[in-house]
């Protein structure tokens, strides 16, 4: 939690005993402090090194390919935190799409790609018991080339939690676009174990990605409670 501190912390910065003050687009705060985890998973460490070779692509990147993703990025908006459009960058907008480029077995792109876009997925029938945890899309894209199929699942949730879609991440690899049932049990006890009934509760977040151009479609999310 944020607070606005006082004329007195005016030059105050850095950490002391359970706070920090900093200063954001010339606001001052305090809040608490964080204390990162000292323990990073395999697919953390996999995430980071993704980003630590875009950002030496960026780097590496010809005068006129950065003027192309800059002109590009003009043409494209992100989110903000508080969820309102924001102008973004040549150089993330050249991240964002290129991770999941990489992420699903390309190559990170030098220049622009034409953007297509893509859209959300169906909603999917979802199956969770003791035995089995299965994943079915309701409808098909009019066309899957190029597509992939990104499941993220949270850890078990308890009955008394009622949104932790935050707390999603992937599990498994990027997917084929089908029309069967996907069996995800196997991915997700890998990331978070079984699913038992004092915590019967997961939250999902789906969605496609585009191979070729790394383009997101929206997210799509979903519930499912140990039945």
């Amino acid at each position: 939690m944020k607070y606005v501190p006082s004329i007195a912390f005016d030059e105050m910065s850095g950490s002391a005993k359970g706070v920090t003050a900093a200063k954001s687009r010339g606001r001052k705060y305090i809040r608490n402090r964080g204390y990162g985890g000292g323990v990073r998973t395999s697919a953390q460490a996999a995430v980071k090194s993704v980003f630590k070779s875009l950002t030496q692509g960026w780097k590496n990147l010809t005068n006129a390919q950065i003027l192309a993703w800059n002109a590009l990025a003009q043409t494209q908006a992100g989110k903000s935190v508080l969820g309102t459009a924001s102008k973004i960058s040549g150089a993330n907008l050249y991240t964002r799409l290129n991770y999941w480029i990489v992420q699903t077995g390309g190559v990170a792109l030098a220049t622009p790609p034409t953007l297509v876009g893509v859209d959300a997925p169906a909603e999917a029938e979802l199956d969770l018991s003791a035995e089995a945890f299965t994943f079915q899309l309701t409808d098909m894209p009019d066309s899957v080339a190029d597509l992939k199929l990104i499941i993220q699942a949270s850890a078990p949730q308890s009955n008394g939690i009622s949104r932790a879609y935050s707390k999603a991440v992937q599990i498994g690899e990027a997917r084929e676009v089908v029309d069967g049932v996907i069996d995800i049990k196997a991915d997700y006890e890998a990331v978070h174990g079984a699913v038992t009934e004092a915590a019967p509760k997961v939250f999902l977040k789906y969605f496609f990605v585009n191979t070729k151009t790394g383009e997101k479609s929206g997210e799509m999310l979903a519930t499912i409670k140990l039945a």
